[in-house]
């Protein structure tokens, strides 16, 4: 357990906030990439998975390494916009807010899932959580005066083909 501690220790510093956001990010992308979806370097130490979200303003498709904490036996996932504990919220949760509609690579699978922002009692009990799982989410709260982001991932079911009564245009655009 020291090892953990450590680690706990040094993510809990304000040079690890400064230097983790360039190298963690790119070192878990190439990893992933090169073993095919099935590694992630940073979840030798923590679940991860690879975020494929919609960019808030650009609208391109962004992925993400990014520690969670899963739920229900892998069928639902907590992300925390810890951001490192850095003032501003990470660019993902941006992402999150204008489409919830995302994707994560879990264990080397492409899941679709949908994100919602959790707030009062939810938020609360979810943080109590990751507090328990990584103690370092205290330090980052305690160094910024925003409320860290927290966002609970759900599995999403494929629509089926002709149920309801819902009529959709030929692109694939709900009507307005």
């Amino acid at each position: 357990m020291i090892g953990v501690r450590l680690v706990q220790r040094v993510s809990s510093t304000r040079g690890f906030a400064k230097v983790a956001p360039h190298v963690i990010p790119a070192l878990d992308r190439a990893v992933h990439r090169l073993t095919r979806g099935r590694v992630l370097l940073s979840a030798q130490m923590l679940p991860g998975v690879i975020l494929t979200s919609t960019g808030a303003r650009s609208g391109l498709l962004r992925r993400t390494p990014l520690a969670c904490m899963p739920e229900e036996e892998g069928r639902s996932w907590v992300l925390i916009g810890s951001n490192f504990g850095r003032a501003g919220h990470p660019s993902w949760t941006h992402n999150l807010l204008a489409h919830p509609d995302v994707s994560i690579s879990w264990k080397g699978r492409d899941i679709p899932v949908t994100a919602r922002l959790l707030t009062g009692e939810e938020r609360a009990e979810a943080w109590r959580a990751a507090l328990a799982f990584w103690p370092p989410y205290a330090a980052y709260q305690e160094r910024v005066t925003r409320e860290i982001r927290l966002f609970r991932l759900t599995i999403r079911q494929a629509p089926q083909r002709g149920a309801g009564n819902c009529a959709s245009n030929h692109d694939g655009a709900a009507d307005a």
